[in-house]
């Protein structure tokens, strides 16, 4: 049973992130500081660490660049949430069937409230003060969390939805609560209405047939809910009022991704199947749409000031996974720049794991949870350039043991030869302790930067050229981080 919910959670994480997304990252330092209760914007990022490992919550005080706090969490945290003007944060931890929930500038106390057994929540989200939702994934439900004692509300055992529910969205009105459920190799998909006054169901949506409806969206003047069917390939606009269709527009049978940007009242959907990114206009029915070509588009974030998009990207060659950001337009859709990220071992899925991407509030920045790479990117918006990398938490699993026969100096850098001994294959951003070398210069715990054909380098100035030695190293993997939300 263990093993079919692995399955299930690896799935989910990998073809869901249409989820508000999704693909889940968290980074954290490896010593978090403590917190500054003044600054005024913060982004979270969700770190997975594992089936066996509790996973981290990192928050980032936007205006220093620098992580406040660092919170643990469940087993295989998905997805995460800000509710209450950003005061809290609610984490669903799909493997152990627990939300976790804490303030964003402290990292205790977390408060663990206990789901179903089965329930493999994937995905939280509300619009008002008192009452989060989680859609549960493992058993067709979606259960209420009062957010003022932390404890499962009426009907404490969910409430019935179609099967797989993978993404809600409840109106600025509070008045309907929306589910989309992806169904089962492409059978059975649904969009369920719930009533969040009482927690009745409303009957299915008129004039609607689904496929895998995979992201859900409210348009900020309540009126309109917009679904992604991923199976169908279609965004189809739902009259909440009445709970009918309205229109649908085509985007691609494979798009897996979906943004609501109410600044410019607008849709961004992802779509790595037919490598384009379509922006959809909301504010009319027809949803006119512009496709913008992106090759293996996965997340997209837009800046609240309205201009600029941001889109992040993952290719595979050689068992490498090379990441990077490209910025457009928001007027017109023209294209700015592309902005590398890294290039390391493909680690986290078959296919590249989605690079969940968020803006600041105060459009100053981008953050992008890179899970191959076991950090976040940190963006400035003025010049659109990295900042900086952020390292994941440290992961509890097995170290990586190397033998290491020689060194070279180069400036700042030193690069090591070595032989792989044990463990997973060293990787950008590990921690690695080395010993035991000739020159004590070349001595050291330091952060890997790059990796070759049997070597690894790291920032060590102190380091000395000696062709023969016979030195050891553990390196330590960061977690995986992913997915990234920021906070007013």
């Amino acid at each position: 049973m263990t093993g079919v919910r692995a399955a299930i959670v690896l799935v989910l994480m990998f073809i869901c992130m249409s989820c508000g997304e999704t693909y889940r990252p968290v980074a954290t330092p490896i010593v978090p500081s403590l917190p500054n209760p003044g600054f005024t914007h913060v982004a979270l990022v969700i770190s997975g660490n594992g089936p066996n490992n509790p996973g981290a919550s990192t928050s980032i005080d936007v205006s220093g660049d620098t992580a406040v706090s660092q919170s643990t969490l469940g087993l295989m945290p998905t997805y995460a949430a800000l509710v209450q003007n950003g005061t809290r944060v609610y984490v669903a931890n799909s493997l152990d069937d627990t939300v976790a929930s804490f303030a964003p500038t402290s990292p205790t106390p977390v408060t663990t409230i206990s789901l179903p057994a089965g329930s493999i929540p994937s995905f939280v989200g509300t619009t008002e003060s008192a009452t989060v939702y989680v859609a549960n994934y493992g058993n067709n439900t979606v259960s209420a969390i009062s957010i003022i004692s932390n404890v499962l509300e009426a009907p404490v055992y969910g409430i019935p939805v179609g099967v797989h529910p993978v993404s809600l969205a409840e109106i600025p009105s509070q008045l309907k609560l929306y589910v989309a459920n992806r169904g089962n190799g492409g059978v059975g998909g649904s969009v369920t209405s719930i009533n969040p006054s009482d927690r009745s169901v409303n009957p299915p949506i008129a004039n609607a047939t689904w496929v895998s409806p995979v992201s859900v969206a409210a348009r900020s003047d309540s009126n309109r809910v917009y679904v992604l069917d991923q199976g169908s390939g279609m965004v189809s606009a739902i009259n909440t009022a009445f709970d009918t269709l309205v229109n649908s527009v085509s985007v691609g049978v494979g798009a897996n991704f979906m943004l609501y940007d109410p600044t410019r009242n607008r849709l961004y959907v992802s779509n790595p199947a037919t490598n384009m990114v379509t922006a959809l206009d909301a504010s009319s029915d027809a949803l006119p749409g512009v496709a913008i070509p992106v090759a293996n588009p996965v997340s997209v974030a837009a800046l609240p000031d309205g201009s600029r998009v941001y889109v992040t990207s993952a290719s595979v060659s050689g068992g490498n996974v090379t990441s990077r950001v490209t910025v457009f337009n928001a007027v017109g859709g023209s294209f700015r720049t592309t902005i590398p990220l890294t290039t390391v071992k493909q680690v986290c899925a078959s296919n590249p794991s989605e690079l969940s991407i968020a803006a600041s509030a105060d459009s100053t920045r981008v953050y992008v949870g890179n899970c191959d790479a076991g950090n976040v990117a940190d963006i400035q918006t003025l010049n659109d350039t990295l900042l900086l990398q952020m390292p994941a938490p440290q992961s509890a699993a097995q170290p990586s043991t190397v033998d290491i026969t020689a060194a070279t100096q180069s400036g700042s850098n030193t690069t090591y030869a070595y032989a792989l001994i044990s463990g997973p294959p060293l990787r950008v951003g590990m921690t690695i302790a080395i010993e035991n070398m000739g020159d004590s210069g070349n001595n050291g715990t330091f952060a890997i930067s790059a990796v070759g054909t049997g070597t690894f380098t790291v920032f060590n100035a102190s380091g000395v050229t000696e062709s023969s030695q016979d030195g050891s190293g553990s390196a330590v993997t960061p977690q995986n981080p992913v997915f990234v939300v920021a906070g007013p």
